[in-house]
């Protein structure tokens, strides 16, 4: 596809947000005193995983639904999706009275079948099929030709475009009640359809704002559209923050992004972890690991990306769609990140007081094994253990170590990037 023109304008957005208010109320921007405290600035947390359906995603669909002339509302609209997609279309169907068939893989969860389908009532057709989003993505395009249904992008169309930047307006309309500007907002990227919405209204109206845009480590594919002046298909994923590991983003969130070049910051899985973690445990805010990616990046603002007194810094709490059952994932990941947790292929000799040995002359007193996996083999001397040890503290890394280099025994440290690593999680 070429470079797509016109590209979306700040009275677009102005005019989704007008449609917008008749459908939703706006989401809490909120000072998080805790964010506060550690980058030494004043840091206001924006609310979307209060939304109905817990994501912003609600705004671009309705924005694109709203705009539909009679004749595409009589033939109703089609998207694939594996979460939020889905369920801000569902929503934004049940509002404006247009009838949708949603394609997801199989590998969605029942409870997000389930929610799509509350959502979206008697007007949502769910269809479950493949293994992959591909492969909805394809049933959705071959239904859409045959049916005449409108495609309803999770991200790459101007009206999506201009329904995620009702955001950016939502923000610096709550900080001047607060007597606030906003000098840096920092946004999720993924498809790039709210960074490039929020860039399309903030140069307009707020044109002192900086926009950051923070992207998984592992699917950085923002960064390389706009390394190789195109969108590029990533060759590796890493799909863990699954609300923006896109292979590819659009060619018109592309293209707005590229007119503006804002900073884009790689945000490590771990640091994204850590991050949600704190905003359960301190905040008692529960974020998927999209939600996490903005106040996660903002260790990494460089002093130019620093605002001045009496203008705050906003990230985006992008959605709250998660699974409980990844924290024990998200535990693990922040506790390899932080440094606290490695693992060890450790050759203990067949022999009675072996691992006795091991616990009291490799472990410190205070570190504590949290997985061990023995092999026992009859016709050797030795046999190989997969050990996992957490420790109190990074520092006590240094003497584990020696104490395993001095030691007897045959130990291997597993790196992060091994695939036995991969295993273990």
């Amino acid at each position: 596809m070429s470079t797509p023109a016109p590209l979306p304008t700040a009275a677009d957005v102005d005019a989704a947000a007008v449609a917008l208010a008749e459908v939703l109320a706006p989401t809490p921007l909120q000072r998080s005193a805790r964010l506060s405290a550690a980058a030494g600035l004043e840091v206001w947390v924006k609310r979307e995983d209060l939304q109905p359906v817990r994501s912003y995603k609600v705004r671009g669909a309705y924005t694109l639904l709203a705009g539909l002339d009679d004749r595409a509302r009589e033939r109703g609209v089609t998207c694939a999706s594996a979460g939020n997609h889905a369920q801000g279309v569902a929503f934004a169907c049940a509002r404006a009275g247009i009838r949708a068939r949603v394609h997801l893989p199989r590998t969605t969860p029942r409870q997000k079948r389930e929610r799509i389908a509350a959502l979206g009532g008697d007007l949502v057709e769910v269809v479950i099929g493949g293994d992959t989003y591909d492969d909805a993505a394809a049933a959705s395009a071959r239904f859409a030709r045959e049916s005449g249904a409108t495609p309803v992008p999770a991200f790459d169309d101007p009206r999506t475009i201009a329904g995620q930047g009702s955001l950016a307006r939502e923000v610096v309309e709550q900080l001047a009640t607060q007597g606030l500007d906003l000098g840096t907002l920092v946004v999720p990227v993924g498809g790039g359809g709210l960074i490039a919405g929020a860039l399309t209204w903030l140069s307009e109206h707020s044109p002192g704002t900086t926009v950051v845009g923070a992207e998984p480590e592992g699917a950085a594919s923002m960064a390389a559209a706009l390394a190789a002046g195109s969108p590029v298909e990533l060759a590796d994923l890493d799909g863990f923050v699954d609300g923006a590991a896109v292979r590819r983003v659009g060619d018109w969130t592309h293209a707005v992004t590229a007119a503006h070049r804002p900073r884009l910051l790689a945000v490590p899985e771990g640091a994204v972890c850590v991050e949600m973690l704190a905003l359960y445990q301190s905040d008692g805010i529960i974020a998927e690991p999209a939600g996490a990616l903005s106040s996660a990046a903002l260790a990494h603002l460089r002093d130019d990306e620093r605002p001045a007194p009496g203008s705050a810094v906003v990230v985006i709490l992008s959605g709250g769609n998660n699974d409980v059952s990844r924290y024990a994932e998200v535990v693990e990941r922040a506790l390899v990140h932080e440094g606290l947790k490695h693992y060890f292929l450790v050759e203990f000799p067949q022999e009675p007081g072996a691992l006795r040995r091991f616990l009291d002359e490799v472990l410190g007193p205070d570190d504590d094994i949290t997985l061990f996996e023995y092999v026992k083999r009859n016709n050797r001397e030795t046999g190989p253990a997969l050990v996992g040890v957490e420790l109190q503290d990074p520092a006590d890394l240094g003497p584990l170590l020696h104490r395993m280099t001095t030691s007897p025994l045959r130990v291997e440290p597993v790196p992060p990037e091994s695939p036995l690593f991969r295993f273990v999680q």
